[in-house]
């Protein structure tokens, strides 16, 4: 067996030049430690109040795909591996792993000492379990998709695991995350109930537990008395608020009934920006704005009709729009992974708008007297409402009529994991990999998801090899051909990334925000006093 090495070289999330048409400084990336730095002579105790916009629909971290839930629960499930800033998968609950000379076999050595909430110990069988749920599709996870090529779990002694592949996946410790799935004792899931439960007591290792989860309310969460990590983490208790608006966010921050929140809106960001007692940090990001176009929708099956949307946009005035200056438009790429694995800006199609040659594709599409479609928005997600307003301008000026329908967010998600999505924004973060980025939501099925109905066999086929591949160059190139096919064929249209923008009292000390949204940092922050 060899030590398991990463194949290509890091990147690095760094701050230069996301301080531009701002007067905000630019936060330097996080460093490499699990979950942010530790503090030197940090104060223990205390309760931390943190103001959402966004409530998780549940908190199941195995049935639950909304990153309103990953952003909480990855303070309260851990997987194997921790997704590292610079895009390395650090260990977490590993303590180390080998992979055999073919790629086919893991071996996961365990982190020793680990316990569950319950105060059980958890052990390689737990592991298994809890691995071989997450990858069973009648278990109707949506993180199975990201396990389809490995075909054993086992539990090998106490304090060792093996996963055994039929094809070499490159992406296998990062998928080991924690955006879906988290270790838990072996057969809780048998329980009738075990699901709707995970919204009352939680059965994770991390370094917070469940005390109350009250929808359109709050969620509280207290230290984890079992942890594993020593003097970690430094609160007592966060209490998450559920907070209706904008407006009632920046009232809160300023009157201290919140301590800490992220802002996305720049009237927002101006409000507080010189506000006596707050502090202000920028951080880079993973995230995307997206517009996915979903092929059961008649006049969106029709290549032309998705290409003529994506040629009547201009996504720089979009993301003016929405949030200002704190962002950076897109290709097919997040921009924290661009340099290592996008394509060239320049090589890609339908990337400007050209309001001529959308309407002549409208026409070859039998639309040549227009036609009407309908957008879904997000409550809560404040950027969609400026961002729908500019885009119906737009494309209004190729012939398209857009109406504007608002939902709630479980009604969203429910049309997202029964593929019909139509079109729609859509706002989600991905662990630093091309596989996990694309794979599931691109793949034709069964072995991705496809919720966007495109049931492309090229890009398909690009995304197999692209997995398999473990020389670094070709691997590159094989994600560099599927985006020139998902730029040419548009079955979403990558908009913008948003900087995290967060906003705390100067009590809060030592939160840094992880670049995929999820908060991790409050793991590592503490209250002076």
């Amino acid at each position: 067996m060899r030590p398991a090495m990463n194949a290509t070289r890091r990147w690095v999330l760094t701050a230069a030049g996301l301080a531009a048409l701002t007067g905000l400084p630019a936060r330097p990336a996080a460093a490499q430690e699990l979950y942010g730095p530790k503090a030197a002579g940090a104060s223990k105790g205390g309760t931390l109040t943190f103001g959402s916009l966004v409530e998780p629909p549940a908190l199941d971290p195995y049935h639950q795909g909304a990153d309103a839930r990953i952003r909480f629960t990855v303070l309260i499930y851990q997987g194997l591996f921790y997704e590292a800033a610079s895009g390395e998968a650090m260990p977490l609950l590993a303590q180390g792993y080998t992979v055999s000379p073919d790629g086919l076999v893991y071996t996961v050595t365990l982190r020793s000492g680990v316990k569950f909430h319950t105060g059980q110990a958890m052990t390689a069988k737990d592991v298994a379990y809890s691995y071989n749920y997450l990858r069973d599709p009648k278990n109707g996870s949506p993180g199975a998709g990201d396990l389809t090529l490995v075909t054993a779990i086992d539990a090998v002694d106490d304090t060792t695991v093996r996963f055994t592949l039929s094809k070499p996946n490159a992406a296998l410790p990062m998928t080991l995350g924690n955006k879906y799935g988290g270790v838990v004792p072996a057969g809780y899931f048998d329980a009738p109930d075990a699901k709707q439960a995970l919204n009352q007591k939680s059965v994770g290792t991390g370094p917070f537990k469940l005390a109350e989860f009250k929808p359109n309310s709050h969620l509280a969460l207290v230290r984890n008395e079992h942890y594993w990590e020593q003097d970690a983490p430094y609160l007592d208790r966060i209490n998450i608020l559920f907070v209706p608006n904008s407006a009632s966010l920046i009232v809160a921050l300023r009157n201290k009934r919140v301590d800490l929140a992220l802002l996305t809106r720049p009237q927002d960001i101006q409000q507080v920006e010189k506000a006596p007692g707050l502090a202000l940090e920028r951080w880079p990001s993973l995230n995307q704005k997206a517009l996915d176009l979903g092929s059961e929708l008649a006049p969106l099956g029709d290549v032309r009709v998705r290409q003529a949307v994506a040629l009547s946009l201009d996504r720089e005035e979009i993301m003016r729009a929405a949030v200002g200056g704190y962002g950076k438009v897109l290709g097919t790429m997040v921009p924290a992974m661009q340099e290592r694995w996008g394509a060239p800006l320049d090589s890609l199609p339908n990337q400007k708008p050209d309001i001529e040659k959308a309407k002549a594709l409208l026409a070859a599409a039998g639309h040549g007297n227009g036609l009407s479609l309908t957008l879904t928005t997000i409550n809560g997600y404040d950027w969609m409402d400026p961002a729908a307003v500019t885009m119906k301008q737009q494309l209004a000026r190729a012939g398209i009529d857009l109406a504007i329908r608002r939902i709630d967010l479980g009604v969203w998600i429910k049309n997202f994991q029964s593929k019909q999505m139509g079109l729609t924004f859509n706002d989600w973060a991905t662990q630093p990999d091309p596989h996990l980025l694309f794979y599931r939501h691109f793949h034709k099925t069964p072995e991705g998801a496809d919720f966007r109905n495109w049931a492309n066999a090229e890009a398909s086929a690009l995304l197999d090899r692209g997995l398999s591949e473990t020389d670094a160059a070709k691997r590159k190139e094989d994600y560099v051909q599927f985006q020139k096919v998902l730029a040419e064929t548009v079955p979403t249209v990558m908009l913008f990334s948003a900087d995290h923008v967060s906003v705390r009292s100067e009590a809060v000390q030592n939160y840094q925000q992880h670049p995929t949204g999820w908060f991790y940092g409050l793991a590592r922050a503490y209250l002076k006093k």
